[in-house]
């Protein structure tokens, strides 16, 4: 069992930034991956970016390649999501995402991302 708590959504201009982070209430090293995904209104819950606890190998959709990253601190328990040149189109629920033997997600952080 682990609680995931996403921070660091709000509302930005296109082509702003904003920083996600997603603090977990144990280890994340006792995940073999974390990840962050989106669910915009109306659509399905999609892939955004994930990265393992171990070695870093991360993994980008391709509508992220370019300007989103996503990092970790394995000390702090924390993974996060550094979101670059954002785009009306990246308007959505973030959440994050720790995969093990199951998968466990947080309440999700809200991104809007208008003028």
């Amino acid at each position: 069992q682990v609680q995931l708590v996403e921070s660091g959504g709000g509302l930005v201009q296109p082509g702003g930034s904003l920083r996600l982070s997603c603090a977990a209430s144990r280890s994340i090293i006792n995940f073999p991956t974390m990840g962050w995904y989106r669910q915009a209104p109306g659509k399905q819950r999609e892939l955004v970016a994930t990265i393992t606890t171990i070695g870093g190998s991360t993994n980008y959709a391709d509508s992220a390649k370019g300007r989103f990253t996503i990092s970790r601190d394995n000390a702090k328990n924390t993974v996060y999501l550094q979101m670059n040149s954002l785009k009306p189109e990246d308007t959505a629920v973030y959440y994050c995402n720790a995969w093990g033997t199951r998968s466990y997600w947080g309440q999700g952080t809200q991104v809007t991302v208008s003028s």
